[in-house]
């Protein structure tokens, strides 16, 4: 009676961890016998990697990443130019602490986007806050801010963001609100934060899409400087793994 009307204590505080861990050993005591330290101690690892696990759950969930993908599940096979110890370094995260960029190029199918939601990912079970955008829909949740007058409280989100992801940079020249708006977004975040580019242009190109000097070589300050630069070759993988499903194919 007494375990039980502890259990229910516990779950009254919401200490769920401490009252699982509880429950689990008094359906199967330990082999050997606990000291009353011991037990507290297994009680609160019990309830300290509940609360990691949600709030990992919740960071992930808060990303929005365009797919699953984790550093583990790179391919290094696939002849693109990526190598391993760079990555290793990456996911290591330093690169967040010491609010820096990541800048991933290459042609389409090359992996850019996986690569940027993996580096998410990991920068996620660090315990870095992250938040996953298309350019382009960034843009449209910055314009769609301005018009219902929710612009500042968006802007003071995404400067609160540890890692900024935005994947397919420079598929449309901006306009003159979007170029504005992208470099408002990055200086509130300028060296306080990080951010993960991907994209089919070199960085030198980038005035071409943003289609205003001055504005584009703020933005070139504050993303290329200090960012660590990955750039991809060779055959897409999309297109490499469509041809082995056709030639997997029997024919007809």
């Amino acid at each position: 009676m007494l375990v039980e009307q502890t259990m229910e204590k516990l779950v009254g505080m919401r200490l769920t961890g401490m009252a699982e861990a509880l429950r689990r050993w008094m359906d199967q005591p330990p082999d050997k016998q606990l000291t009353p330290l011991d037990v507290l101690g297994l009680l609160v690892d019990a309830e300290w990697h509940l609360r990691e696990e949600r709030k990992l759950t919740a960071r992930l969930r808060n990303a929005r990443f365009r797919q699953e993908a984790t550093i583990e599940d790179i391919d290094y096979q696939h002849p693109r130019g990526l190598q391993k110890a760079v990555m290793q370094e990456l996911a290591a995260c330093r690169w967040v602490t010491a609010h820096q960029n990541v800048i991933f190029t290459g042609k389409t199918g090359v992996g850019k986007s996986f690569l940027a939601c993996a580096l998410g990912q990991k920068a996620c079970r660090e315990g870095f806050s992250v938040v996953y955008r298309r350019s382009s829909r960034l843009l449209d949740e910055l314009a769609q801010a301005r018009a219902d007058g929710t612009h500042f409280q968006l802007l003071r989100r995404l400067a609160k963001t540890d890692v900024l992801v935005v994947d397919d940079f420079g598929m449309e020249v901006l306009n003159a609100v979007q170029r504005r708006d992208l470099l408002e977004v990055l200086e509130d975040r300028y060296g306080t934060t990080s951010t993960i580019i991907t994209t089919q242009l070199e960085p030198k190109e980038w005035h071409a899409v943003i289609a205003d000097e001055t504005i584009a070589d703020a933005v070139c300050d504050r993303l290329v400087h200090n960012a660590h630069k990955v750039k991809l070759v060779g055959e897409s993988i999309r297109k490499l793994k469509a041809d082995l499903t056709k030639a997997a194919k029997p024919a007809k």
